[in-house]
């Protein structure tokens, strides 16, 4: 008879780590928030006059997520930066005073590491948020936020993003001399939603045989729209397409009819009062819409998943990943696919 230990089981990996999430949250609530409030308060001294934000895949969609906290918290403006302008191009903009923020599940990725590097030699603060702080980016780098999310197996990145977000949060925090307070309930919350994973699996049945997803959010419900859509795409091999409300307006509308499946991130608070006028146009197209949102919202929906209410919307991106991820799951599941290895990717992406 087979070992149980030594049984590959489909998921498995993906399933641990997705289970793992509250107890990194309160990780990085315990032992990693005194540094990153040393580090923003030294950053934060030297009065960076904007931030640029440098990552890749699933670390990309936590930049965006900063980016919107760095804007909407801080009132600097912030961008994402376009490495092949670097590395490819050669290109030297002068970053004297300017904060470069690099982050990166990994730290590993040459392009990354190149970037920072010439960013720092062109006058730049440069911070690497990764969860290998031995990595090649964190020694390029001035400052390095260890996010403590630990071993990472499954290639999907999930407690990695999320750790990635509370750190940025707790970072931003910091440099605006806030306490960070808003987090603090989130290891709990989180804890509550993973424990829903019945609800999630009933969902996933409806995109079982899709053949595209749209996806769909605004404000900062734009970059979990995004995450989502790269989750579901690197596991379950379905295309879908990520658009802020304000985009899915303009043209890609056309392409939602009666049958077309739309999931829309609906933020409680200034992002979904943005989105309500593109939630409209969707039911008066007869879209299968799902939403990921307040009670009255998934009420009015097709189906949908309601989350914890009274959560700041600034740390709500946290909350509002986690059913998405494990939608990611149990679609890949159900449609005989391994979420723990997709096939044509490798868990460090060397790009140059």
């Amino acid at each position: 008879m087979s070992d149980p230990q030594t049984v590959s089981v489909p998921g498995r990996i993906m399933a641990a780590e997705m289970a793992e999430q509250p107890a990194v949250l309160q990780r990085i609530l315990d032992e990693g928030a005194p540094k990153i409030r040393r580090i923003a308060a030294e950053i934060a001294a030297r009065n960076p006059r904007f931030v640029l934000l440098t990552a890749r895949g699933t670390s990309d969609n936590a930049a965006l997520y900063a980016k919107y906290l760095i804007e909407i918290l801080l009132g600097k403006p912030a961008g994402l930066t376009s490495m092949s302008t670097t590395t490819a191009y050669g290109a030297k903009p002068d970053l004297t005073d300017v904060l470069v923020v690099t982050v990166s599940q990994s730290g590993g990725s040459p392009d990354l590491v190149a970037s920072t590097k010439a960013a720092r030699e062109a006058g730049a603060i440069t911070l690497a948020v990764t969860n290998n702080a031995a990595s090649p980016l964190a020694e390029v780098s001035e400052f390095h936020i260890d996010v403590l999310a630990g071993p990472e197996k499954a290639l999907p990145a999930t407690k990695t993003y999320t750790a990635e977000l509370l750190a940025l949060y707790l970072l931003v925090e910091g440099l605006r001399g806030g306490d960070g307070s808003a987090a603090k309930e989130l290891p709990g919350l989180a804890a509550g939603v993973l424990a829903r994973h019945a609800e999630v699996k009933a969902l996933a049945e409806r995109y079982r045989f899709a053949q595209r997803l749209v996806i769909t959010s605004r404000g900062y419900g734009y970059p979990t729209a995004r995450e989502a859509a790269l989750k579901l795409m690197e596991t379950t091999y379905i295309p879908a397409s990520p658009f802020s409300g304000a985009d899915l307006l303009h043209g890609p509308l056309a392409m939602v009819d009666n049958v077309s499946p739309v999931i829309a991130i609906v933020p409680d608070g200034k992002g979904g009062e943005a989105l309500q006028p593109v939630l409209d146009r969707l039911r008066g197209r007869g879209a299968d819409l799902v939403v990921v949102g307040q009670q009255v919202q998934v009420d009015a929906a097709s189906a949908g998943f309601a989350l914890p209410a009274g959560v700041p919307e600034e740390v709500q991106p946290i909350l509002e990943i986690l059913p998405l991820q494990l939608l990611a799951y149990e679609v890949t599941i159900a449609r005989g696919q391994d979420p723990d290895a997709p096939r044509a990717l490798a868990k460090v992406t060397e790009t140059h």
